[in-house]
């Protein structure tokens, strides 16, 4: 494979494993000699510094002794020995931790016990005899007086101390010379590290340009020619291996695009003339609604006026002649009163569902509080009866119309009076939350429940799922509710994890400067 086939990719990671050799090699030299560096100056600072300093005190310590010794020749006094005890303890400790000190420098650490060893003879040879001749003779002041045996033996060792303070110093002076050294190679290295920095950055920037600016601003050319109209140019590949790949990609999809322009304007025009039949049919069933909903509003007052008649005379027919007739023709005559009355409650409740949403007097703010409270008076009675407890607490304000909220709460409320379990009174519990945005009301009962089958089923109308003479009534009641919380803009449904009674659960839009207010919160 040749250096010109070479992926974008494989220049790119080539480029930086030779930067992050070259790095990597300046790192492990700057590392070692760092080590040399420390260890350098270390040595100058904690051992031979400290070493030099020592010598000077050994210095100082052999003449303590030395004076301490001629002034007891000249007194006699044992006190004046208490200095020449202390010289010597002090001389033992220095000698001891200079040793430690000079522990890597063989040569060092023997002048240091040669020193030891002369300053042990200066006083085996001088000072103890001396000390011990004034103690058996006497305070003399020839004692005192040095001899050439004594200044012979006391040179020996001040000799020793000097040379070894030379020698340290000259090794400090070495080994500091290495530190300055270190550290020039290591800011030399320091500054190549940054040289092969600047040049990666130089070399993997022309790289780019050359390998991708470019030949991406020379492809983006030939795409908005392409883009301008002229689907029939040929979009060349060059550049590296993917850039050509992508170029390539390109063209396909042009020719494609230029293939397929024909059949895309046809659709288009087939989509046009199909929104323009679907509108007309949109208009046609909005008329057609709004027709079936007068229709429905007109027949519904059309049949009251007959449906009111016949009641009346089924209801007279009922009161004046029964008892008379036989027993066939009281039956007869209570099927057609029941038959009346069910007639005109389906078509109040029709007339109802028909209402929802065409007569309006706009939305407000309403309190649900105050709606349920009104709803519920409407059951004073069956409440008495049944000793039906109806409990809710802090519903919120919401925008609606107040007439068709309350029969929503009314039909809920009276649903769950009338589908009680038997010898149970009935419970309510009104309930509200703030979820996504949105008010969730729940109205909860204990009674009979609705199986999760007919979740659905309930709300559309004239579905029963009881008998009428077991359960009197429409079939609409629900209907109505789903309608009343869409028209709101809300939606209503039944819990199915509720098993004891049923949970409804309906949502209403929480007004604009509540939800303003709620964000802010």
């Amino acid at each position: 494979m040749t250096s010109s086939s070479w992926s974008l990719w494989r220049r790119i990671i080539t480029l930086c494993a030779i930067v992050a050799g070259v790095l990597g090699l300046i790192a492990m030299t700057a590392a070692a000699t760092a080590a040399v560096n420390r260890s350098d100056t270390s040595k100058v600072m904690d051992r031979l510094t400290p070493a030099l300093a020592n010598a000077e005190r050994l210095y100082s310590q052999l003449l303590r002794q030395q004076s301490s010794a001629r002034t007891f020749a000249l007194t006699g006094k044992d006190s004046d020995l208490d200095n020449y005890r202390d010289a010597q303890h002090q001389e033992a400790q220095i000698l001891s931790d200079t040793q430690a000190l000079l522990s890597d420098e063989p040569r060092l650490a023997a002048a240091v016990r040669d020193i030891g060893a002369a300053t042990a003879r200066y006083r085996g040879q001088i000072i103890e005899p001396l000390i011990a001749r004034t103690r058996t003779q006497g305070a003399d002041p020839d004692n005192a007086a040095p001899t050439d045996e004594s200044r012979t033996v006391y040179n020996d060792a001040a000799n020793r101390i000097t040379a070894l303070s030379q020698q340290l110093s000259v090794r400090r002076d070495d080994v500091a010379r290495e530190v300055r050294a270190t550290s020039g190679v290591l800011i030399l290295l320091l500054i190549f590290a940054a040289i092969v920095v600047v040049l990666a950055g130089v070399a993997l920037a022309l790289l780019l340009r050359r390998l991708v600016s470019r030949p991406v601003t020379d492809l983006a050319a030939e795409v908005r020619q392409v883009a301008g109209g002229d689907y029939g140019h040929e979009i060349a590949g060059f550049g590296p291996p993917e850039l050509a790949a992508l170029a390539g990609d390109v063209d396909t999809m042009r020719r494609r695009i230029n293939a397929d322009l024909t059949d895309v304007r046809e659709a288009r025009r087939l989509v046009e003339e199909a929104n323009r039949m679907l509108e007309q049919q949109a208009a046609e069933l909005t008329r057609s609604n709004r027709d079936l909903e007068q229709f429905a509003y007109v027949a519904s007052h059309d049949l009251q006026e007959p449906l009111r008649k016949v009641a009346s005379f089924c209801q007279l027919l009922q009161r004046r002649y029964s008892g008379q007739l036989d027993e066939r023709a009281d039956q007869y005559i209570g099927f057609a009163v029941d038959g009346a009355q069910r007639m005109q409650r389906l078509i109040n409740d029709l007339l109802a569902f028909s209402r929802i949403g065409r007569l309006t007097a706009g939305f407000t703010d309403v309190d649900l509080n105050k709606v349920v409270v009104d709803a519920s008076a409407h059951f004073d009675a069956q409440r008495e009866a049944t000793d039906t407890e109806i409990v809710f607490t802090d519903l919120p304000v919401v925008r609606g119309e107040e007439p068709l909220l309350g029969a929503l709460f009314s039909n809920l409320i009276g649903n769950a009076i009338k589908f009680r379990r038997p010898d149970v009174p009935p419970r309510i519990v009104i309930d509200s939350r703030l979820a996504d945005g949105e008010y969730e009301i729940s109205v909860e009962d204990n009674g009979i429940g609705i199986e999760p089958e007919f979740a659905d089923k309930v709300f559309v109308i004239f579905q029963r799922l009881h008998a009428k003479e077991t359960y009197p009534g429409t079939g609409i009641g629900l209907a109505i509710a789903k309608k009343i919380v869409e028209y709101h803009g809300g939606r209503i449904w039944i819990d199915p994890s509720h098993r004891e009674g049923t949970l409804f659960r309906f949502t209403l839009p929480v007004p604009v400067p509540a939800r303003v207010e709620e964000s802010v919160s």
